[in-house]
């Protein structure tokens, strides 16, 4: 079986054995997924962006805003807000995230709180050609803001699929046989007594 890109090579093949366990029922991806240290990891990354990126529009920041064209001035502005968006929905995913890890909350409270959340995709607010030229640590903190974003949004997806978007069990290769005669000698053969 294919392992999903996403980013988390031991929690994605904990997906794998556990959608191929025979008879047993599978193991919950959310389950797996609250002790795993790739969780751990992606949640101190997460906060670290967003204290790093506030650092950065509070202090450095405002001194290189000054220096810009207006054109860039104004995508500076509109990169900024979009910036702070995207990493509060980020931060606000796993902190609600990490709450179900920790047990103060269950996966379905999650999920209705996740609404609230609103995690979207985002793109950059301005055109490449005005984008580079802003401030390099700007554009450093979009960058990875952007990665970040796409590996929470697909983890997401992997979370809080809906079991009615999952694949249905094959049919028993018994059942195809009997519809297969039943088909054959017509409605009579399903009425006919066991020998």
């Amino acid at each position: 079986m294919a392992l999903p890109r996403c980013g988390f090579p031991k929690v994605c093949s904990m997906v794998a054995l556990s959608s191929s366990s025979g008879g047993r029922p599978p193991v919950s991806f959310a389950e797996r997924l609250a002790g795993s240290e790739a969780f751990k990891n992606l949640f101190r990354e997460g906060m670290l962006l967003v204290e790093e990126a506030a650092a950065y529009l509070d202090g450095d920041g405002r001194d290189d805003a000054k220096t810009l064209a207006r054109a860039e001035a104004l995508a500076y502005a509109a990169e900024s807000m979009r910036l702070t968006t995207r990493l509060m929905q980020l931060a606000s995913w796993l902190l609600l995230q990490r709450a179900v890890n920790e047990g103060e909350m269950t996966q379905s409270q999650a999920a209705s709180e996740k609404n609230k959340v609103r995690l979207s995709t985002q793109d950059m607010a301005s055109r490449p050609d005005v984008f580079a030229k802003l401030p390099e640590r700007l554009k450093d903190l979009v960058t990875q803001s952007m990665r970040l974003q796409a590996r929470i949004i697909h983890l997401d997806q992997l979370i809080y699929v809906k079991t009615a978007e999952a694949p249905a069990e094959p049919p028993s290769p018994l059942a195809a046989e009997r519809e297969r005669l039943r088909a054959a000698f017509g409605a009579s053969f399903g009425e006919m007594a066991p020998v």
